[in-house]
């Protein structure tokens, strides 16, 4: 598998990579397929059915509103969050579809999407199909898809071959890599840094000024994200009734500047957290970091290194990105990214550690050394449960970022400024880890609502 640093900081909307921004991609290209074939003026029915945890949290995590989108031509990272409710609340109100934003076709949300709560498909637990068919009701079109963490979707077709092995050969990559230890061992051998071997593979697909601007696209996007958590107040959507404290916390820390309190920079980190996944929580414009559940993590570390560390540069934050990145394809090749499969540990256990590595990297640490800070960030994620209340990406969900992000720049300054790179984990040890722990973890603890503190804190 050829991973970009694109792939892994996708623009989008929230509240759920794996169930947002996942299913509408599947939905945009099931209608865009059915273009391209040149039957969709035949369609006049089009069903869509949600699987496992697409089902069972999928309301909470805005699926059907995701669907719907995609199904109309919406692109996740192109879909203004604004009109995302008078867009679906119109297709329910007049039980009209625009497919593809070209045909217009009766669609009844009751009956034409089905959630499929005690049933899975057998590739993987966020499974869906589309069914397009014709006024006699032949079936014109039909696909399934499997969003399978942090904005990656596959098809059958796809997720087949990659089981069988007989998926296409991968994009030559002038510094290849499937582990930790092969990544090491090409900066030894070629004397270059993490985030310069990722930078020489994004030659592959783009200019090294594209990738420049790419990046500074994601992290501009972050931190817009990060100013508008900072701003709006009121109650989060979904029915919980959880208040957004970003705003408040904001203005409390302006207030109290001048008190010199030692613990400041703790408390901005969180803000910055708290202010990204609010904004994700209601449907915001965010940026997969690997997932949308732990979107704030990366932001809230990139954003303290650019306001308290004197060094801070807009190279620095590319060199952060990539590093970053780097870690991120380690765990995407190597495990999983959703919490469907692996739990919280493949989302801010994944984002913690691929932060804590970009930070590593901004300290001026070895490669050895951006190594052990991602080894650290995950040993004290594993294990870590999605158990969200309602099915909503509300409670733990935003609290825990601003845990991750502090744990990130824990291990960093344990792995840079109290370390030399030597320790007795490696990283490779500890994402197969995280893999068997997902594997072994109760299927109720991985984002189904029907565990934990989802079952024992009351949601009204």
């Amino acid at each position: 598998m050829s991973l970009s640093v694109f792939d892994l900081f996708k623009i989008g909307i929230g509240p759920s990579s794996s169930h947002t921004v996942g299913p509408m991609k599947a939905a945009l290209r099931f209608a865009q397929d059915i273009e391209a074939q040149g039957t969709l003026e035949r369609v006049r029915r089009v069903s869509v059915d949600l699987y496992g945890s697409l089902a069972l949290t999928g309301r909470g995590h805005a699926t059907d509103k995701a669907v719907l989108l995609g199904l109309s031509g919406e692109r996740p990272d192109a879909v203004d969050p604004e009109r995302v409710e008078p867009l679906v609340e119109g297709i329910r109100r007049d039980e009209v579809l625009n497919l593809a934003d070209k045909h217009t076709i009766p669609f009844y949300v009751e009956r034409d999407l089905i959630f499929h709560f005690q049933e899975t498909l057998p590739r993987h637990p966020n499974g869906m199909r589309f069914t397009a068919y014709d006024s006699h009701n032949n079936i014109v079109a039909t696909d399934q898809y499997y969003s399978v963490g942090g904005g990656f979707v596959v098809s059958e077709a796809e997720a087949a071959a990659h089981e069988t092995g007989s998926a296409g050969a991968p994009v030559a990559l002038p510094y290849d890599f499937n582990s930790a230890a092969e990544l090491l061992q090409l900066g030894q051998h070629m004397r270059l840094s993490v985030a310069d071997i990722v930078r020489a593979n994004e030659l592959t697909w783009r200019s090294a000024e594209e990738t420049s601007t790419g990046l500074d696209r994601i992290w501009s996007v972050m931190e817009q994200c990060i100013e508008r958590g900072c701003r709006t107040e009121g109650v989060l959507p979904g029915g919980l009734n959880i208040r957004r404290r970003a705003g408040v916390l904001y203005h409390n820390l302006q207030a109290a500047k001048m008190q010199h309190d030692p613990m400041e920079a703790l408390d901005q980190v969180s803000l910055f957290a708290l202010a990204v996944n609010e904004e994700n929580a209601a449907g915001g414009r965010v940026v997969t970091a690997p997932t949308n559940g732990a979107a704030g993590v990366i932001p809230a570390v990139l954003a303290y290194y650019r306001r308290f560390m004197p060094q801070a540069s807009d190279e620095g934050v590319r060199t952060f990105l990539l590093t970053a990145g780097a870690i991120g394809m380690l765990y995407k090749r190597n495990a999983s990214l959703s919490a469907a499969e692996m739990g919280c540990q493949g989302e801010v256990g994944v984002a913690c550690s691929m932060a804590a590595a970009g930070l590593a990297a901004v300290m001026g640490g070895s490669n050895e050394q951006i190594e052990n800070a991602a080894e650290i960030g995950m040993e004290h994620n594993l294990g870590l449960t999605c158990d969200p209340i309602g099915g909503l990406v509300q409670v733990p969900c935003i609290e825990r970022n601003t845990m991750g992000a502090v744990k990130a720049i824990n291990a960093a300054r344990l792995a840079v400024l109290h370390g030399d790179g030597t320790h007795r984990v490696p990283l490779d040890s500890v994402i197969e880890t995280m893999r068997q722990t997902g594997l072994d973890m109760q299927v109720k603890y991985k984002e189904t609502a029907r565990g934990g503190l989802a079952v024992n804190v009351v949601d009204c």
